[in-house]
């Protein structure tokens, strides 16, 4: 039996059709900005972006370290969620390598971080300070998406204070597909985003930051140092425009899957829905019953993301169908009827 794998978006993988663009590339060194199918693709989210120009990197990780140590220098600070991605699960990787000091706020329920807040952490222009330069921002942010209002706000706010503003935007087409807006009238707030095409959107890696010419000549720099130059990368950008191409407005079935997910769940006794945002479910499950809970779901060829927590989170996404989703709340339903 096939696995249903709910654990995360990050686990797709390439389809037939995706698997064939990448064979078909043209491909160069792109070290040398020789490669056209990654040129293509940085020109292209640029372009839809609204940006100047685009940097294909490996991973969301490096994009958005990219961009903190593009905006800020040594002893300079960014404000950031306090369980925003790219200051919790990314290895500190702005304090490690670029002598960035991150000033983490509560978000709010909705993911926003308050503005009022964030002026508050704002530090004077003095020596004893590190130098506030950046907002980071996350969208969507545990499967919540940000709204407009919210998002138009934070760009009035950083140009008063003359502070850059990013966005780590891994699930950007999630936020965009949801809120029935094309993706540009989100990012165009802001002066760099960080765009991953190898969550819901199914390619089997890569990022792309997006910003001026002056931002991204100067994250080609970092990228060099920190080992991410690479060569015939075309066959990696291919599988990433295919998936632009054809992946974009079918996650609108992740989200109806998600919904179908959490409505299956909902009614299940020793199961406690937390929250329904676009592909993603959050429950709560009795602490004593999540390691037979986890092995009775493997047994079912079901994997989700079980630590030593009971609040869980199941993730809908490419390669889960109608099917899957019937199966998972049938061995959910099965486990706690016993």
């Amino acid at each position: 039996m096939d696995w249903v794998d709910l654990h995360s978006d990050t686990v797709t993988r390439p389809t037939r059709a995706m698997r064939a663009a990448m064979l078909d590339a043209e491909v160069g060194d792109d070290v040398y900005g020789e490669d056209p199918a990654v040129n293509a693709l940085q020109q292209r989210l640029a372009g839809d972006l609204g940006f100047e120009a685009g940097l294909f990197v490996p991973s969301g990780t490096q994009s958005n370290l990219l961009a903190l140590m593009t905006h800020c220098e040594r002893g300079d600070e960014y404000i950031v969620g306090a369980d925003a991605h790219t200051y919790k699960f990314e290895g500190g990787g702005a304090a490690v390598l670029g002598s960035i000091q991150p000033q983490p706020i509560a978000h709010d329920v909705d993911g926003s971080l308050p503005l009022d807040k964030v002026a508050v952490a704002i530090k004077p222009i003095d020596p004893h300070f590190a130098r506030t330069r950046l907002l980071a921002l996350e969208n969507t942010w545990h499967g919540r998406i940000m709204s407009m209002d919210y998002i138009r706000a934070a760009r009035d706010f950083t140009k008063e204070r003359g502070l850059a503003l990013h966005l780590d935007g891994a699930r950007l087409y999630n936020a965009a597909v949801a809120s029935g807006v094309r993706p540009r009238e989100i990012t165009q707030h802001f002066d760099s985003v960080s765009i991953c095409l190898s969550k819901g959107l199914g390619a089997p890696v890569g990022s792309v930051l997006v910003g001026s010419v002056a931002l991204v000549d100067k994250a080609r720099r970092w990228r060099k140092v920190a080992g991410g130059g690479w060569r015939q990368a075309g066959m990696l950008a291919a599988a990433c425009m295919h998936a632009l191409d054809h992946h974009v407005e079918r996650l609108a079935d992740d989200h109806a899957r998600a919904a179908r997910l959490a409505e299956g769940l909902s009614d299940i006794p020793g199961v406690k829905l937390l929250g329904l945002h676009t592909n993603m479910v959050f429950i709560d499950v009795p602490a004593e019953c999540l390691r037979g809970l986890d092995a009775h779901l493997r047994a079912a060829s079901v994997r989700i993301g079980i630590g030593y927590l009971p609040t869980l989170r199941l993730v809908t996404h490419l390669d889960i169908d109608d099917a899957g989703v019937e199966r998972v709340i049938d061995a959910f339903r099965l486990f706690f009827a016993g």
